[in-house]
């Protein structure tokens, strides 16, 4: 159900090397690394992040998986049915990778919750 989640850091190397230090032994290594954003995960699936950012006024990053491109649109009309301000319609984010599809909404207290699928449009 959770795709990925990001945390904001308030001192981005130090968190990198705390975070790559402590997750070592559970199998997690760094997978992408940009400026200001680290990606970690075991077996090619980054599903832990990092972000440089004041987590006091950032809000948290959210992901949860979906299906199918029909979903995340679903959870985008759904969130903003109820309250969410959008950030980000639902579309692919080729950024990431050519079948990442996507939508942003922020919750009521500011955090950023997403559907995500992973899979080309059938």
């Amino acid at each position: 159900m959770i795709d990925h989640v990001t945390l904001r850091v308030s001192d981005f190397e130090a968190s990198k090397r705390f975070y790559a230090a402590t997750l070592e032994p559970l199998g997690y290594g760094v997978l992408y690394e940009f400026p200001g954003a680290l990606g970690m995960g075991r077996d090619d699936k980054p599903d832990f992040w990092i972000g440089a950012g004041d987590y006091r006024t950032a809000g948290m990053h959210l992901a949860f998986a979906a299906a199918d491109r029909s979903t995340v649109d679903a959870f985008h009309r759904a969130a903003m049915g109820a309250g969410g301000k959008d950030n980000g319609a639902p579309g692919v984010r080729a950024e990431y990778h050519p079948n990442y599809y996507g939508a942003f909404v922020f919750d009521p207290d500011g955090n950023n919750i997403e559907a995500v699928c992973h899979v080309p449009e059938k």
